[in-house]
């Protein structure tokens, strides 16, 4: 059976999660990370040194990194459908993970902190302006993006697609105005029916 470590409030977490309902995998999740500690002990350390959530075992086999493991899930369990076989069609996907995580995640991540895990009396009006203005000027790029396609990567549902929406479920979840993305509005919600996103989608903030 897959093991999975790491808390459901970890937008890292909540990829692996979705991907593995997706998938109809068995697999048992271990609370990790923030109040549950775990991640510094000597054994969770030889599994990620890294000392973050998600990990994964896989048999005999661990992995962290949560958009690698979504990549890896997908490649073993759903080469074709969820891990695109065409090689360009592939790296669609994985340009728009990395974007994700290398461009979205960083700016967006400022605003949420200050916003859901930081007290009123102490946030800090500038950070939380100049977050949102970096991640409002993001989201009209993918909101441009869906004009043009149903998914991330064409018209079926791919591996892409689940960070792109754990990000955006954040965003939409913060306590504040944001500008309308008519078409990042209509994906999110064709993914929030998808029954696999069921306790990842529809969770509240922490």
């Amino acid at each position: 059976m897959l093991k999975i470590w790491g808390r459901m409030s970890s937008i890292n977490v909540k990829k692996v999660v979705w991907t593995a309902q997706e998938l109809g995998l068995d697999f048992q999740r271990t609370e990790a990370g923030g109040l549950f500690g775990v991640v510094k002990t000597p054994e969770y350390m030889q599994m990620n040194p890294n000392s973050l959530v998600p990990v994964i075992e896989d048999d005999d086999y661990a992995l962290w990194e949560s958009n690698v493991i979504v990549r890896y899930l997908c490649a073993r369990h759903s080469f074709g459908p969820m891990y695109p076989a065409d090689l360009r069609e592939r790296f669609d996907a994985e340009r728009w993970m990395d974007w994700q995580q290398t461009t979205l995640n960083p700016v967006s991540r400022p605003g949420f902190w200050q916003l859901v895990r930081t007290p009123p009396e102490q946030r800090n009006a500038a950070v939380i302006a100049e977050s949102n203005a970096a991640v409002e000027a993001l989201m009209f790029t993918l909101d441009m993006h869906l004009a043009q396609r149903s998914f991330m990567v064409g018209e079926r549902f791919t591996m892409a697609d689940i960070p792109l929406a754990c990000e955006v479920h954040r965003w939409f979840g913060l306590p504040q105005q944001r500008q309308s993305r008519p078409h990042v509005e209509r994906w999110y919600e064709s993914l929030r029916a998808r029954q696999a996103s069921k306790g990842v989608l529809d969770l509240v903030l922490s």
